[in-house]
């Protein structure tokens, strides 16, 4: 037998099938289809898989049955894939995709080479699909808003150094080579499952047409009279939609980029006279202070408010203790749940930036900043403390800022807390020590971007003796000692709660600053740059923020009293909402600038 396999006359007959060819012609005998006794076992995977199939045809047949379902399940369950983690329900997979049905049409219409190279790709764009809609489970939790193929690829680094901060280098590196691995597997997976539909529809072309045809009729059907099971449209064409909304909103994205270059260039007081900017609030020191994801909902939530509130009331009194006034309103922010700089910006330069295409263009335009108005009119030094700036920072100069000091440049030697390189406390006694002790010649305006309310709220540094900072060391207990991160990220009710200690921990530590080294000449103004993620605020919070302009001075507030704010840090529920882009030209006329429009 051996002979005759290795010396046939017809060798380009692959070896596994003249050896199935010999078998079904031997003699019906007592072990015929066996291997002969000390027959060499067959060489190569096709032969050996050919062996396999006649010695176990039953359990071949249940493998091949069980790919087959696992191909249907993972193609099905891609095309009804929602796009929200709150929507991924039972119901969502129990509906009639449209999209499976045209395929089916498709695989059935065309000859073999067509048919396969059409699944193929169709596998890799339903693969790729599927990687968008989780994707966007990512952004719309996080930031409140799909991933935009365009423009949010480059913050992908920003998500990884976020988990590295958070739960480890370990985890953010294993993070990163899982998700590179799932999307080779994801997208190689789902052609080949294609590839292997369209083949067994093909196989059994009269079945599989009947079966279309019924389906069709059914889609038709239930889409006509909207037919419901549990609530949800048994008719579906999310992926078809998914599609269509990805291709509009980077039609969108490519026309908003152009438009905007052209918004950019008009600016109310792009021309005014440097001596005719904010003329009012000569001699005050001016501080602009972000808290980071300080929004209304920890003022409003019932689980975070009765602390954050409280915080609040106290912090009122003891301001006004000290001689201090506060006025309070709300902002609209441009962001939400994270992407703090479009809500630093939008404030700043008094245009609406919710993207980062938006936000480059701003950055390397000449529209004035409100801070850098300060510094136009010469009459003061401007400094930036950014504790969250780890690298080079060239918004500087947009931002109008005389000189900046990053995470490296304040003299912190204690533990980072998770994202937030030190606590708002130390970062504003460094601040206090280099640059606002100062004797100067002029008063000082200064940017403040404060971290300790960063996400995940573990663990949260606490208040110390402000006399005991030192270099920051102070923390290394306190750090050890606080929740560990991955507690909090998994437990939503216990994100809300920490989430409402870190902002009581950022106010307090700002507003005892205030107390501590304000004086008749310092002006205060600080705000949230957005609301937290959807984990902590809920899917259908608003994007508002409190805002609040503290002096000693009563004329300070005098100039803002038709604006009809609430008196003190927490404003009322229906005091007034403006968009944060209108913030700027607000306060620039409040106090005393004169427009003068540049057009171009």
């Amino acid at each position: 037998m051996a002979s005759k396999v290795s010396h046939g006359r017809n060798p380009r007959v692959p070896v596994f099938t003249r050896l199935s060819q010999q078998q079904d012609t031997s003699p019906e005998v007592e072990g015929a289809g066996e291997p002969e006794a000390g027959a060499p076992e067959p060489k190569g995977l096709r032969a050996r898989l050919a062996v396999l199939r006649e010695r176990h045809p039953a359990a071949v047949r249940a493998v091949r049955w069980t790919i087959t379902i696992l191909c249907a399940v993972l193609v099905l369950g891609a095309l009804l894939l929602p796009n929200r983690m709150s929507a991924l329900q039972v119901d969502r997979f129990t509906r009639i995709p449209v999209e499976a049905i045209l395929g089916a049409a498709v695989a059935l219409a065309l000859p073999r080479r067509p048919r396969v190279i059409v699944a193929a790709l169709s596998g890799v764009l339903l693969g790729a699909m599927t990687i968008v809609n989780l994707l966007d489970m990512g952004f719309l939790e996080y930031l409140g808003r799909g991933f935009n193929l365009v423009l949010d690829w480059e913050l992908l680094p920003d998500a990884q150094a976020y988990i590295q901060d958070s739960m480890g280098k370990a985890v953010a590196v294993g993070a990163s080579i899982g998700a590179v691995v799932l999307i080779v597997v994801l997208l190689t997976v789902m052609a080949l499952a294609m590839v292997r539909l369209s083949n067994l529809l093909s196989r059994h072309k009269q079945v599989a047409t009947r079966a279309t045809l019924i389906a069709t009729v059914a889609w038709v059907l239930c889409s006509a009279l909207s037919l419901q099971l549990s609530g949800m449209p048994i008719a579906s064409d999310r992926q078809a939609k998914a599609l269509s909304i990805q291709v509009r909103r980077v039609q969108d994205t490519l026309r908003d980029e152009a438009e905007f270059q052209k918004v950019a260039k008009v600016d109310a007081f792009g021309n005014t006279p440097p001596s005719q900017l904010v003329p009012d609030l000569r001699g005050k020191d001016m501080i602009f202070t972000f808290i980071e994801s300080y929004g209304r909902s920890a003022i409003e939530d019932p689980i975070m408010a009765p602390g954050v509130d409280k915080t609040l009331d106290v912090s009122t009194k003891a301001l006004a203790k000290a001689g201090f006034h506060a006025k309070s309103g709300w902002l609209t922010s441009a962001t939400y749940g994270g992407s703090s700089w479009l809500g630093h910006s939008t404030t700043m330069s008094g245009l609406w930036i919710d993207n980062q295409q938006r936000y480059r263009t701003v950055m390397a335009s000449d529209h004035l900043s409100l801070t850098k108005a300060f510094q136009k009119t010469g009459d003061w030094d401007t400094v930036g403390i950014m504790p969250g700036v780890q690298k080079a920072w060239p918004e500087q100069s947009y931002y109008g800022l005389d000189s900046v000091r990053n995470a490296f440049q304040l003299g912190y030697k204690g533990p980072k807390f998770s994202w937030s390189t030190m606590p708002d406390q130390y970062a504003l006694e460094a601040y206090q020590k280099l640059e606002h002790s100062k004797k100067r010649d002029k008063p000082l305006m200064s940017e403040i971007i404060l971290t300790s309310s960063h996400q995940p709220w573990a663990p949260i540094p606490k208040m110390v003796d402000w006399d005991k900072l030192g270099d920051g060391t102070v923390f290394n207990a306190i750090q050890k000692a606080g929740n560990k991160a991955s507690d909090v990220i998994t437990n939503p009710t216990k994100s809300r709660e920490e989430y409402g200690k870190s902002v009581q921990y950022s106010v307090t530590a700002l507003t005892q600053w205030m107390e501590r080294y304000g004086d008749e000449n310092t002006v205060l103004v600080f705000l949230g740059d957005h609301q937290p993620i959807a984990r902590v605020s809920g899917d259908h919070a608003s994007r508002d923020v409190p805002i609040s302009i503290v002096a000693k001075d009563p004329k300070v507030l005098d100039k803002i009293a038709d604006w009809n704010w609430s008196d003190g840090l927490r404003p009322a529920h229906n005091a007034p909402v403006w968009k944060m882009s209108a913030f700027r030209d607000k306060f620039l006329t409040a106090y005393g600038s004169t427009p003068h429009p540049k057009k171009s």
